[in-house]
């Protein structure tokens, strides 16, 4: 199986949600393979949380979530969000169904801890109903997963989309996870790097031919494939075909 992970700030755009859903639809055509999106939506969640007098707070990239911020993210992400995705890939002729991690317990979590903050009701997954998710995919369904999640407690947690996409990967052994970003991959010259191992990836660091914000995204990479997954990929949508930046062990070269 393969997973998509989808950043939540162009979601809100209609034309985006009609691209991706058309891209989704080729890559199951081509590749036959079930595919599993978790998808984010980071935007709209503060757009909602200013309109309702809450105070976004982040604290090294995770969102700060007490009970009222929790409803906020909840409301968009399960709901606006998920089955706006959900609406555009059957109008792609894809079979989905949406779903959120507190669907049938399927993504369980414990609260996150940080060494400086108390981060209120955000969680960390232990557990995925990897067997639900194969069953989904077994039906010819895709599924649209919103990353709010289930505690052991019974709580409803907020969970970071990048966490809960590399958990589902790592529990069901993903072949491929690709994180869908903004950036077409790891440039060097004005060029695509195809294939990068994390020796060449952190020599490139080194060199400055990744810096600022990349750096976190390379290394987040790289950090999914020593976890399991064998290829996770840094791309944009106009190249989730055939482009991107694919990160794996072994051989690879920056050459490709």
């Amino acid at each position: 199986m393969r997973v998509l992970k989808i950043g939540g700030n162009e979601l809100g755009d209609e034309g985006y949600l009609r691209r991706l859903a058309t891209a989704v639809a080729d890559i199951i055509i081509q590749t036959a393979q079930p595919l599993i999106i978790v998808h984010g939506g980071g935007k709209a969640i503060a757009d909602l949380q200013s309109r309702l007098g809450l105070q976004p707070r982040k604290v090294d990239g995770l969102r700060v979530t007490d009970e009222a911020s929790l409803a906020a993210a909840e409301m968009v992400l399960s709901g606006q969000i998920n089955k706006a995705i959900v609406a555009a890939l059957l109008a792609a002729d894809v079979d989905a169904i949406g779903l959120s991690g507190v669907d049938g317990g399927l993504l369980r979590c414990q609260k996150k801890f940080h060494p400086t903050v108390d981060l209120g009701l955000v969680g960390q997954i232990v557990d995925v109903r990897t067997g639900l998710l194969q069953q989904v995919g077994g039906m010819g369904l895709t599924a649209v997963l919103s990353p709010i999640s289930l505690g052991h407690d019974g709580q409803t947690y907020n969970v970071n989309a990048d966490d809960a996409a590399t958990a589902v990967a790592g529990a069901i052994g993903a072949a491929q996870l690709d994180f869908i970003s903004n950036v077409p991959g790891v440039l060097r010259d004005g060029e695509v790097i195809e294939r990068l191992t994390a020796v060449e990836t952190e020599a490139l660091i080194t060199d400055g031919i990744i810096s600022g914000g990349m750096i976190p995204k390379v290394r987040g990479a790289l950090a999914v494939v020593s976890s399991g997954v064998p290829q996770v990929r840094i791309v944009n949508l106009d190249g989730l075909s055939s482009g991107g930046t694919v990160f794996g062990r072994g051989e690879e070269s920056v050459n490709g």
